[in-house]
C-alpha cells in the first residue's frame, strides 16, 4: 500500500469518527438542556444578620444547705433527755437536749446571793462615805478618814458589779443547759446517748434547713462575662433558674450569686442560686443540673440548626450566589440557642442561607428563594418540597 492510499484511509477514518462524535453530541444536547431548564427549587431563605439570642444551657451541680447547722454543747454534765426523734423536722426555738441544768441553777442561785451580799455592802459603803463627810466640815475626822470611806465606797460598788456579771454568766450557762434549735430543718441522729457526760465542744446532732435550697455550680467565663453585662440593665435576683433533679419534679429558683473573678485552672466564674423546697422533696447531697433562664447572647450570626449540614469539610451550610446558585459554605459552629445555631466562622452580614431541609439539594443547584419568618417556619418547606416535585413531574 502506497502513501497515498494510507493517508486515504486515516482521513476515511477521522471522518466517521467525527461523524459518530457529532451524532452522540446531538443526543445529549436535549438532555443538558433540560437540566439547565429544571425550574428553580423553591426554598426558604434568610439573610443573615446580627441578633440576640436566648441561650438554654444548664449546669452539673451538687444540692447543699446553706444555713446546715451543728449542734455543740456549751456547758459540761450529764445529759438528762433528748426531746426530738430522728430525722423529724424541728423549728427555730424547739428544745432538743436538756444538760443537767440543776446544777447550773443552783450556780444562778448563788450568784443571786453573792450579788446581794454585794449590795448590801454598797449600802453600808454609801452610809459611812456620807457620815464621815459631815464629820469632816465640822472637823471631827481627819482628811484621811474621809478617803479611806470614799475608797471602800468604790470597792463596794466594783463588788456590785462583779457580782452582777458573775450571775450573768451563770444564767447564760442555765440557758446553755437546755438545748434549742436555732434554725428550722430535718434534724440527723444523735451523736450522743441519754446518760452520758458531755464536755464543751462536744457535738450532739446536725440540723439540716430544706427550704429554701441553695445550689452552686460553675459558669464558662465567656457566658458569665454575657450575663455579667446583662446585669448592666437589671438586678440579679430579676434572673430565673430551674432545678432539674433525675426521677423528681423541676423547682423554680433565682440567681442568688455571680462571682467577680475567673478560677485560674478551671477558666470558669463561680455562681449560685436558691430554690424553694416547701415538700421538702429533694435533699442536699444530690446531683443535680441547673438552668439559667434569660442567659442571652448578643449581636451573634445564627441560622436555624436544620439549615447545618455534615460536608467534607466538616459543619456547612448552603449560601445563594448572585444567580441564585447554592453554594457550600464551611462554617464554625457555636452554642446552640434553642432551634438556632449560633455561628463564629463562615458568614458575614447579608449572606442568604438556605434555611429550608437541605435533604437532597447538591451544589450548584438553582434556588427559588421563598420568604422566612423563623426557626418555626421550617414545617412549610414540606409544602415546598411537593411543588419542586410536581414541578419536575411537569417537566
Amino acid at each position: 500500500m502506497n502513501a497515498l492510499t494510507r493517508r486515504g484511509l486515516v482521513g476515511l477514518l477521522v471522518g466517521a469518527a467525527a461523524s459518530l462524535l457529532a451524532a452522540c453530541g446531538q443526543d445529549d444536547a436535549p438532555q443538558q438542556q433540560a437540566a439547565q431548564e429544571r425550574p428553580p427549587l423553591p426554598m426558604a431563605v434568610m439573610e443573615m444578620a446580627h441578633r440576640d439570642l436566648p441561650l438554654e444551657k444548664s449546669y452539673p451541680a451538687l444540692l447543699r444547705s446553706d444555713d446546715e447547722v451543728t449542734l455543740v454543747a456549751r456547758v459540761t454534765g450529764f445529759l438528762e433527755a433528748r426531746h426530738f426523734e430522728p430525722g423529724e423536722l424541728v423549728e427555730a426555738g424547739q428544745p432538743l437536749y436538756t444538760i443537767e441544768p440543776d446544777l447550773y441553777q443552783a450556780q444562778v442561785n448563788q450568784r443571786e446571793a453573792d450579788l446581794q451580799s454585794a449590795r448590801a455592802q454598797l449600802s453600808r459603803a454609801q452610809r459611812d462615805a456620807e457620815r464621815f463627810e459631815r464629820l469632816l466640815s465640822q472637823n471631827s475626822v481627819s482628811r484621811q478618814q474621809v478617803d479611806q470611806a470614799r475608797a471602800e465606797l468604790n470597792v463596794a460598788r466594783a463588788n456590785v458589779a462583779q457580782a452582777e456579771a458573775a450571775l450573768a454568766s451563770a444564767t447564760i450557762d442555765l440557758d446553755y443547759a437546755q438545748v434549742t434549735a436555732p434554725v428550722s430543718g430535718m434534724i440527723g441522729l444523735s451523736q450522743i446517748n441519754v446518760g452520758n457526760l458531755v464536755n464543751v465542744g462536744t457535738e450532739l446532732a446536725t440540723i439540716t434547713p430544706l427550704d429554701p435550697l441553695e445550689v452552686r455550680f460553675q459558669l464558662p467565663q465567656q457566658e458569665a462575662l454575657e450575663l455579667r453585662r446583662q446585669l448592666q440593665d437589671q438586678a440579679l435576683s430579676t434572673i430565673g433558674a430551674t432545678l432539674q433533679v433525675p426521677g423528681q419534679e423541676v423547682l423554680e429558683g433565682r440567681l442568688s450569686f455571680l462571682g467577680s473573678r475567673v478560677g485560674e485552672g478551671t477558666s470558669t466564674v463561680q455562681a449560685a442560686a436558691v430554690f424553694a423546697n416547701p415538700e421538702a422533696g429533694v435533699l442536699p447531697g444530690q446531683f443535680v443540673r441547673v438552668r439559667i433562664e434569660g442567659l442571652k447572647r448578643f449581636a451573634v450570626l445564627a441560622v436555624p440548626e436544620i439549615a447545618v449540614t455534615q460536608g467534607l469539610m466538616g459543619p456547612q451550610v448552603f449560601v445563594l450566589d448572585e444567580e441564585n446558585l447554592a453554594r457550600a459554605r464551611p462554617v464554625a459552629l457555636g452554642d446552640g440557642a434553642g432551634p438556632w445555631q449560633i455561628t463564629r466562622e463562615g458568614l458575614e452580614p447579608g449572606d442568604r442561607v438556605v434555611v429550608g431541609d437541605p435533604a437532597g439539594l447538591q451544589p450548584g443547584t438553582r434556588i427559588d428563594p421563598q420568604p422566612f419568618d423563623g426557626p418555626e417556619a421550617a414545617p412549610s418547606n414540606e409544602a415546598m418540597e411537593a411543588a419542586a416535585e410536581a414541578a419536575e413531574d411537569g417537566a
